[in-house]
Parts: structure tokens; sequence; C-alpha cells
């Protein structure tokens, strides 16, 4: 049996050796700055040789390590070019590759999760992985439904069998315990990145990826939200255990390919559904889907969105937060005093500490700049612009940065939000944000 357990050792040794690895590169760019070589050269040449090694072994990894490399894979398009360029392939393969498991262990979860009869449930099931995911794998499967097909159609129909590799618990655990361990490495690769909230916030919600049905409730919740919606597809969940989620199968492109080589109106369109999904899904359903990375997505033959993942959502039963959108209509329109106040008021800002009200805004304005306009194309480019504005700590922005905090309430709105708007930046998609943030954002007025 290949199973997360028995490659515990292995995969340790590898996150262990990671830091290693950058610390004689570190050693090898000390030496070459007494041969006198340009600064800007060995800054270049640590960050492509740290992000190849990097890379490399999160791919290689099942567990915390390839969750981890999920979520970071969404920040792609904030890295710099000559980095990005040549690691995209592989950042991307992160959110849809990992080494499966062999038939025998599927066969024993599926027994041990759908009782020993489990083959009668199916008319037919492939035993090769559709895809796989950090924690478990995706087979295709018919699925016999006695109550399916009325007016004499066929009683079954095609459906995803989500399995969850044996041991997955503990492997996330450990996997990202080591990667706490790595946050040099992140901040040589991109000044600035900080990552340990990612890990912490990944840690925390462990628990809740690892219960299938937990999961199956926020899908049926989604579902029922968007049922016959023109735009959004949630597919139907037919079945469900501990580590057994039986859905519907979607048939259509992934977004990760839409980004390789998705046309422009393709680009477009996926990214207006996705800007609709997360706006909407708070008011509709009480919920944020809370793991925006492109292999959750399918642009369906329709046009409509189909989204395949609910293991991380953000339970907020009473919608988005009002001042969020309050906030940001009081800053497009330049109130410098009312956005202070409404910062102040949630806790951004200290009650007490004095603050510029104008460097303020002029630091808020330049992100708001995708809804303070009728149209917007995120792209790459502006999302490394707003990076380097934000991180270079002779910046105006990075000192002001240091006056602000992240209430915990806003911890997840704030990582889901960044995410979404990473994935429309590798999608270069255009839309009317501005508007779709009129419908559904609470306190965002629109803007003249």
């Amino acid at each position: 049996m290949t199973d997360i357990p028995r490659r515990a050792v292995s995969r340790t040794a590898k996150l262990a050796a990671l830091p290693l690895g950058f610390a004689g590169r570190t050693v090898l760019g000390m030496g070459k700055r007494v041969t006198g070589l340009a600064s800007d050269v060995i800054s270049a040449e640590i960050q492509q040789r740290t992000a190849e090694q990097l890379f490399s072994v999160l791919g290689q990894l099942k567990g915390g390590a390839m969750k981890f490399g999920q979520a970071l894979s969404v920040f792609e398009a904030a890295l710099p070019e000559e980095i990005a360029a040549p690691y995209r392939q592989a950042l991307t393969k992160l959110q849809e590759a990992a080494p499966p498991l062999p038939a025998a262990t599927v066969h024993k979860v599926l027994a041990e999760q759908l009782g020993p009869d489990w083959r009668d449930r199916f008319v037919e099931f492939n035993d090769t992985p559709a895809a796989a995911a950090s924690i478990g794998q995706v087979h295709r499967a018919i699925w016999r439904d006695p109550g399916y097909g009325p007016n004499g159609g066929p009683n079954h129909r095609d459906v995803a069998v989500k399995i969850q590799y044996p041991g997955a618990g503990d492997a996330l655990l450990a996997d990202l315990k080591q990667l706490s361990r790595l946050g040099g490495m992140f901040r040589a690769i991109q000044p600035g990145l900080d990552v340990k909230p990612l890990l912490v916030e990944l840690r925390e919600r462990i628990t809740e990826e690892l219960d299938y049905e937990l999961e199956a409730e926020s899908q049926r919740a989604f579902a029922a939200a968007y049922a016959d919606d023109p735009d959004i597809y949630i597919p139907e969940v037919l079945d469900a255990s501990p580590r057994v989620l039986i859905t519907e199968w979607v048939e259509g492109i992934p977004l990760s390919e839409i980004i390789r080589e998705g046309t422009e109106e393709q680009r477009d369109q996926a990214g207006r559904l996705m800007a609709e999904l997360h706006l909407s899904a708070p008011m509709r359903a009480g919920l944020l889907h809370a793991d925006p990375h492109p292999g959750n997505f399918r642009l369906l033959p329709d046009g409509r969105l189909g989204v395949i993942d609910f293991g991380a959502v953000a339970r907020m039963p009473e919608g988005t937060p009002e001042p969020i959108g309050r906030i940001a209509a009081l800053a497009i329109r330049g109130d410098a005093d009312g956005v202070v106040a409404g910062l102040r008021a949630e806790g951004f800002i200290s009650q007490t500490e004095p603050i510029d009200a104008q460097a303020l805004l002029d630091y808020l304005q330049p992100m708001l700049t995708p809804v303070a306009e009728e149209e917007f194309r995120f792209t790459r480019a502006w999302l490394r612009a707003e990076a380097a504005r934000l991180a270079s700590p002779r910046s105006p922005a990075f000192q002001l940065s240091r006056q602000l905090n992240l209430p915990p309430a806003y911890l997840m709105i704030h990582r889901v939000t960044l995410g979404s708007i990473g994935v429309l930046c590798q999608l270069e998609a255009k839309a009317p944000y501005r508007a779709i943030l009129e419908r559904w954002l609470p306190g965002f007025a629109p803007v003249s």
C-alpha cells in the first residue's frame, strides 16, 4: 500500500531539506558579492533556484504540502515575471495532479465507507482516478440511481466519487508543521510575502476539510441557493460518508486550462462568473466559497461556471459584513475622514493612534481601481505593480500598512478576496466588477 503514512519519513525529509538548499544558495550569493557581481543578478539567481527547488518538491507531495501549494499557486500572478514564467506550469500542476492510490486501497476505502456491497451501487466504476487533490482523489463512475430517470429514462448517471487518502489528517498536520519553517524561502522569491497566516488558517480548517459529510452539507446548501441559476452550476450530492463523497459529474474546461490557452471571451466569462459566485454566495447561501484556486472551477459548454469542491467554506449567515462595502464606497468617493472613522470602528486602525487620513486614502485607492471604473481588466502586470507598491519597505504604502490591523473576523474574507484577485489576474479577465459589487455587496452604494 502506498498511502500517506508510509511515505511520511520520505516526505518530511524532502521538506526538511528545502531550507538547507536555500542556505547554500544564500552563501553562494554572499561569495559572489565578494567578487563584485551585481547584487540584483545575485538576487535573481537565488530567487530562480529557490523557486525551482520549492515548486519541484511541493509538486511531488500529497497532504499539507500540496494543499499549501494549491493555496499559494493562486498568488502566482504576483510573482516577478522572470520567476513566474518558467514555473507557471509547475504551479498549475499542483492544482490537479498527485500520485494516485492503488486500486486495492481505493476498493478498501469504498468497502469501509459504503459497505461490502459497494459495487452494487455502481453500474460502472473506473479504477483510474480522473483527478487528484491534496487530501483525496476523484474517480469517474456511473451511479445506479433508482430515483432517477422518470418518464422511462435511464436509472443511472455519471458521477464523481471523491475518496480520501488513508492517513490524510496526520499527513496534513505533519506537512504544515514543516512548511511553517520555510517562511524565509518565500521571502526570497517574493519579498514581503508572509505565508505564516496562510499556514495558520490551513491548519485551523483541516478538521472541516477532512469531513466529507460536512462538505456534502455545504454543497447541498450551495446547490439549493443556486438551483436553476443561469450562470452558476452546483452539482447535486448523491451520497456521502466521512471519507467518500459522490456527486454529479461536471463536464467542462478547467480554469487552469483556460488560464493557459483560453480565448479572451472564455477568460472574461470565467472571471465575471467567479466574481459573481464569491460576491453573491454570502447573501444567497449564507456561505463563502473559501478555496478559490482554478482547479475547483469548470467553464461548462453552456457558458455556466461549474463549482466542484466545497471542502473549504466560511459560514456567513448574516452575509458579507456591511462595513466592507460602505468603507470601499467612501474610499472611491474620496472621503478620507469617513474611511478613517469606518476603519477605526471595525478595528483596522487603533482607536488611539493618530493616522494621516489622506495618506490612508492614497494607500487604499489604487487597490480599488478595479471597482472604481465601470469595467476593468485584471492583469498580472497590475497585480505585480500593486505587490511591489505594498511590499517595498521604502514605499509610503509599506510604512502606512504598519499602522493597520486585520481583525480576526475579516481574515477569511481577506484571504479569499486576495486569492480570487490572483485568479482573475491569471485569467486577465475583463468584466463590470463595479456593477457586481453594487448588486451583491451590502453597503456598496452606486458610485457616480
